[in-house]
């Protein structure tokens, strides 16, 4: 795993990490390093508890997280203000994240036994039966953009099916990691059955392949960058370890030439500046047969001109500043390389003359293959139009990428839109519809946008062993005359 640099926004040290507000600049507050002792004794506390805690059955487990929905629940503005502070969406986005955690533990509680349960086979012997049982530990490297969601739709699930788990947060979101800790401590989960590890950044490689070659630790997911999940991935292989990986995405909106375009244009806005655009699974390019190009990029421009851009905690805010200000840098340098490269910005373009990490939403024209915008992942408040010929050259464009996390197709002929979708390479396809993820559906992608699953069945089965059983009453006369 590569070493990484500290990103600017957090003040960290070997033994600190302190968070930063990016609506202000302001520090919020320090956190003393858990260091290699702490870990292990983290480890240590989670692997006792884990044991316990695959012997209850699943109407305990169950009682547990659905007491961890009623206490997001009561505590949903404290909540959501520190989510909103330390990583700037607008406060009714918080309240929105907190409240779908509830769900998931809700959804987890009362579904799990029916995910879990064990499923008889009839394959020659007297009883024959798979059964799904706990892997340990889990340990998951988590991001900033969602701080609370994407921890507790991998907790939630591994919970339930009698694991432990471990989280290494993204640093920026040190206290949304110890208050996923204190909700699960509240609601009546064992002492260190969760632990949240607080790991500054430049000692994450190394801390991360440690705990994973630990024999404790059962599975690994994450959830982040490229270069976060070739890491992972590597550690991981080389203990022999399960992963699941939920990376990056470039979603392609296909906009189909009978498509309602005013309600599209507006659902496209929301789309891609929800979280001021820092979601792996926002639509990025806007892909628009050429004979409603024009019309629906002059709507779209004008939905996203309307969107208001400000202080995250006021009423009425729908766009606030990026997580930091290095995406702030990033973002923008995709903008002017794609700009240099023959791109016209149509509306945005800049950075916002305000203390925080402010970027004006963008759409950018004239969108190519071999610019940023095209090629790249833009994680922040920027849209590519891209008009094509037709739906066959709209196909090619949607696959020319190396992500294949979802995509979405509007159309007034919804069996079009299927037969469309079905020739894109993606984990989900949405017709008439804004991706977003549902605890009651599979999530995850293709390509270089990961593999596995979250969420839904298939999203607790990637956290068990699948064991199999064979009985027999007494020895067969004869042994298998094959393996």
């Amino acid at each position: 795993m590569t070493t990484m640099s500290t990103p600017v926004g957090i003040v960290a040290d070997t033994g600190s990490i302190t968070t930063i507000n990016p609506a202000t600049g302001s520090e919020l507050q320090t956190y003393p390093a858990s260091g290699d002792a702490g870990i292990d004794a983290a480890i240590d506390a989670s692997a006792a508890a884990q044991r316990c805690w695959a012997t209850l059955d699943l109407a305990a487990r169950g009682k547990v997280l659905a007491s961890a929905a009623v206490v997001l629940r009561r505590r949903v503005q404290e909540l959501a203000v520190l989510i909103t502070r330390e990583m700037g969406k607008p406060l009714n986005e918080s309240r929105a994240e907190v409240e779908k955690c509830a769900w998931a533990c809700e959804y987890y509680a009362e579904h799990a036994g029916d995910f879990l349960a064990d499923e008889y086979v009839d394959a020659g012997g007297d009883r024959c039966w798979v059964s799904y049982e706990p892997v340990g530990l889990v340990l998951a490297v988590m991001p900033w953009n969602f701080p609370l969601w994407q921890v507790f739709r991998f907790a939630a699930p591994a919970l339930m099916a009698g694991n432990g788990a471990l989280l290494k947060h993204s640093p920026n979101t040190t206290g949304c990691a110890l208050a996923v800790a204190d909700v699960l401590a509240e609601a009546g989960a064992p002492d260190g059955l969760f632990a949240a590890l607080i790991v500054p950044e430049p000692q994450v490689p190394a801390t991360t392949a440690r705990i994973i070659a630990d024999p404790r630790i059962g599975a690994v997911t994450v959830t982040g960058s490229e270069r976060a999940g070739v890491g992972v991935a590597v550690a991981a292989g080389q203990a022999i370890k399960k992963s699941v990986l939920e990376l990056g995405g470039s979603d392609p909106f296909i906009v189909l030439a009978d498509a309602d375009l005013p309600r599209t244009a507006m659902l496209a806005a929301k789309a891609r500046f929800l979280n001021a655009g820092q979601s792996c699974i926002s639509a990025k390019r806007f892909i628009v047969e050429q004979p409603v190009a024009d019309e629906f990029t002059r709507l779209f421009v004008d939905a996203v001109d309307k969107l208001v851009v400000g202080d995250p905690e006021a009423d009425g805010v729908e766009v606030g500043p990026m997580a930091r200000a290095d995406l702030v840098d990033g973002i923008d340098r995709q903008v002017q390389q794609s700009v240099a490269a023959g791109a016209t910005v149509l509306t945005g373009g800049h950075r916002l003359d305000r203390p925080g990490n402010y970027y004006a939403p963008t759409v950018l024209g004239n969108v190519k293959p071999g610019m940023p915008a095209y090629d790249q992942e833009t994680f922040g408040p920027v849209a590519a139009v891209i008009p094509v010929a037709d739906v066959d050259e709209a196909v090619r464009v949607a696959n020319d990428t190396e992500f294949g996390l979802a995509g979405s197709v509007w159309t007034a002929t919804p069996e079009k839109g299927v037969a469309v979708g079905k020739r894109i390479t993606s984990g989900a396809l949405f017709i008439n519809a804004v991706v977003a993820s549902d605890v009651r559906m599979p999530f995850g992608g293709t390509k270089r946008s990961g593999y596995g699953r979250e969420l839904a069945q298939a999203g607790i089965r990637e956290f068990v062993n699948t064991r199999t059983y064979v009985l027999n009453n007494e020895p067969p006369a004869q042994a298998p005359t094959s393996e």
